[in-house]
């Protein structure tokens, strides 16, 4: 009896030990298939994101295939405030979409607080290998051999060769009917667009019953405004580095000519108030309502903004026009997205089911899950012709002319972009309607790689806390410069901010990233 039970024993922890590795080493080139609904909480570093998950196609998709139901939590007011005390408390959710610069991507992996993906593939999920970039695989390992992030929206350089199709995001738009209003006029110069501006101004002082904003931006925060700075540089073509060494963009003279004249239109009342005070969502608003003439702008920000105006007139679109260019006119360098790509997403050791988060994450990053995040439910949503998706008549209209219901219907067209393959993507995506189109392709030939000068500084180094002070320093001088009084006041506030930023640590900031960018370029084969 003894030796009965004991061989009972040892075949059930036989069939047990089997019965696991049957479970944990699914077939790698497959996706892992339907399991039991758990409810993961999925953490979004940006506070404009509300899109909720289930209820529309996708999401239900997703989760019949993955056994993974999704409650998106997204910062109430300040993302660094937010993510800080998740991560003082220890309470990162279940998985963790964050932009790659962000800082504390390295306090969440040197805490040891999240799980090394490559370790959870070869434990749960094989397909994981078969679907991730080796390339992005590469350029995310840490120094301990592991893996703790993949990129959405990534591009190597090899990825930019000759007769890529590859557009920046950043574009200078103008409202089509009242920019051919007043000429079309050339908005190269400062005095050209200056000139515009005024036109524009004067013909249009309301649209549709509401005031005409001459000048539209991204929204000003504690950091600055990618209008104003970031954007404006690109395409005034300041260079990234100077004989080697990484140039400080930020008191180039181009870039201060530029915002002196932006000062001026202040001075006359052309940059409206609201442009220092709206948030993401009012932005959003007057855009739709066409208020604005013209705005340094994320072209796919403003993508279904433009197929609800088309809707409605044809003529009252925002289209890519030539903008401002440097004195010598040297074409603009406005950047793709490089191998970090836009943001990562990490498992947290939080997450008592890192074997669904894994399949999670491999499903959507496949190309089946590329097709259900850009497209729908093939034969539902879409029909393949010729290699290409096209688009069936009611799903082309509800995303043409009703954003709303087609996301609570629908949820494709990268609602759920935290993992998406645009490189992928691009092979069978329908062409856009040429009113989106336009933005993107009049990109192509000023479209540039600049993944080299990406840095993303140590936290608690000498470095880091001197690139807080100067950033700091420039998100609270710059609406100060542009709403100087008069050009004595402007160049005071100039003198000050340029002094404030070389006795802030600039020159540790720009030795960290002369640093950085020769490792990168050595790691990317560049020159």
């Amino acid at each position: 009896m003894k030796r009965l039970f004991a061989m009972l024993l040892c075949s059930a922890l036989l069939l047990g030990a089997f019965g696991c590795v049957a479970e944990t080493t699914p077939d790698p080139s497959q996706p892992a298939g339907e399991a039991e609904r758990v409810d993961l909480k999925w953490y979004i570093n940006f506070s404009w994101y509300n899109t909720p998950w289930g209820g529309n196609a996708v999401s239900e998709a997703i989760s019949e295939k993955t056994g993974v139901d999704i409650t998106f939590v997204s910062p109430a007011g300040s993302e660094t405030e937010t993510l800080d005390a998740l991560i003082a408390g220890n309470n990162l959710p279940d998985l963790v979409t964050l932009g790659w610069w962000e800082s504390q991507l390295s306090t969440i992996i040197e805490r040891d607080m999240v799980y090394a993906l490559n370790e959870l593939a070869d434990e749960y999920d094989a397909y994981f290998w078969t679907v991730a970039d080796e390339e992005r695989l590469n350029w995310y390992t840490q120094e301990d051999g592991n893996v703790y992030c993949y990129p959405n929206s990534s591009y190597a350089p090899r990825d930019y060769g000759e007769g890529a199709r590859i557009g920046s995001n950043q574009t200078f738009l103008v409202r089509k009917d009242i920019y051919e209003a007043i000429g079309s006029p050339d908005m190269t110069t400062p005095e050209g667009f200056a000139d515009a501006v005024r036109a524009a101004a004067e013909a249009f002082p309301t649209v549709d019953g509401l005031p005409l904003i001459p000048i539209g931006a991204h929204e000003f925060t504690e950091r600055g405004c990618d209008s104003f700075d970031l954007f404006l540089m690109n395409f005034l073509a300041i260079p990234y580095e100077k004989d080697g060494r990484a140039y400080d963009r930020y008191t180039d003279p181009e870039y201060k000519r530029w915002l002196s004249m932006f000062r001026q239109l202040g001075e006359e009342g052309l940059l409206a108030t609201d442009i220092f005070i709206d948030k993401r969502v009012q932005m959003e608003e007057k855009a739709a309502r066409g208020q604005y003439f013209c705005m340094l702008y994320q072209r796919t920000d403003i993508a279904d903004i433009q197929r609800l105006r088309y809707s409605q007139d044809p003529n009252s679109v925002y289209i890519a026009v030539d903008g401002p260019r440097n004195s010598t006119g040297d074409p603009y360098t406005l950047p793709g997205t490089g191998l970090n790509g836009w943001t990562v997403t990490l498992i947290s050791k939080n997450c008592q089911r890192p074997d669904l988060a894994i399949r999670l994450m491999s499903f959507m990053m496949s190309e089946e899950g590329q097709k259900l995040i850009a497209l729908g439910v093939e034969g539902e949503h879409y029909t393949m012709v010729d290699g290409r998706a096209v688009l069936t008549e009611e799903t082309a209209r509800l995303l043409n002319e009703d954003n709303a219901a087609y996301i609570a219907q629908v949820g494709a067209n990268d609602s759920y972009w935290m993992l998406q393959d645009n490189l992928v993507q691009s092979r069978w995506k329908p062409l856009d309607e040429p009113v989106i189109r336009q933005m993107e392709e009049w990109t192509f030939p000023y479209t540039v790689y600049t993944g080299q000068y990406d840095t993303n500084f140590t936290p608690g180094s000498e470095a880091a806390a001197a690139y807080e002070r100067i950033t700091a320093i420039h998100g609270e001088m710059l609406p100060r410069l542009l709403l100087a009084e008069n050009e004595e006041q402007f160049e005071f506030l100039w003198d000050l901010y340029v002094y404030l930023r070389e006795t802030n640590g600039l020159e540790l900031v720009l030795d960290e990233s002369t640093r950085q960018m020769e490792s990168a370029k050595a790691r990317l084969g560049l020159s």
